[in-house]
């Protein structure tokens, strides 16, 4: 195992302590928009304080420039990825790397600077910041946007992946969201943490208020993960 992976693995362990203590992950019975019936949820919504905002920010900023990955700026789709954009850019400039960042708006403005884009001009290798990967749609309009703006995307950098098939609780597709814009536009996702990681971190008994869950997570995986 080498020192990066090491690292890696120990930001994502920290991640998912920070996620629970601060209510952003939770246990119990959750029905996502697949219809699933989810032993756990994950609520980036709820980063909704300064001081909680600014971490997260910390652990996008640490997992971007962990990663390898060249980039130029950021990219916030509409409306969680504004708010992790532009916090993910401060965290970035405290560590010395200084980059733009832009976002886009759901309805196009007709007035001021007009249209759908806002912030610095989409430029070189962009990176679109969002919390997780559901069905793909807000990661292929932004890279419909970033494309035709000439730019290029380099990465797609969320909070959590969930590694669940994607489709229904009856239909279960074959690989999932992640997996499906990796394959589909050729860029890498990046994530902070993923369901292995809270396996891992569930494994490793220091919460033990939190034992109780642990089956029930692993079944869900073995059920509906890649």
């Amino acid at each position: 195992m080498t020192q990066q992976t090491t690292q890696t693995d120990a930001l994502s362990q920290t991640f998912i302590r920070f996620a629970l203590d601060a209510g952003v992950l939770s246990f119990g019975e959750f029905i996502t928009k697949a219809g699933r019936k989810s032993p756990y949820f994950f609520n980036a919504g709820l980063f909704n304080e300064g001081a909680t905002l600014g971490q997260v920010a910390q652990f996008y900023a640490k997992t971007l420039l962990g990663s390898g990955v060249e980039f130029d700026m950021l990219f916030g789709p509409a409306y969680k990825g504004i708010t992790l954009a532009s916090a993910t850019a401060v965290a970035l400039a405290g560590m010395g790397r200084n980059v733009g960042f832009a976002y886009n708006r759901k309805e196009a403005k007709d007035h001021g600077e007009g249209g759908t884009l806002v912030g610095a001009k989409l430029r070189g290798k962009v990176v679109i910041v969002d919390d997780v990967i559901s069905a793909g749609t807000s990661v292929r309009e932004s890279m419909q946007m970033i494309r035709a703006a000439g730019a290029e995307p380099a990465a797609v950098l969320i909070a959590l992946d969930r590694m669940e098939k994607s489709g229904t609780a009856e239909q279960i597709g074959t690989h999932s969201a992640v997996q499906d814009v990796q394959r589909e536009f050729g860029v890498p996702v990046i994530a902070i943490a993923s369901l292995a990681d809270l396996l891992a971190y569930l494994d490793a008994g220091q919460d033990s208020s939190l034992a109780a869950h642990r089956d029930a997570v692993a079944a869900y995986r073995q059920r509906y993960g890649v």
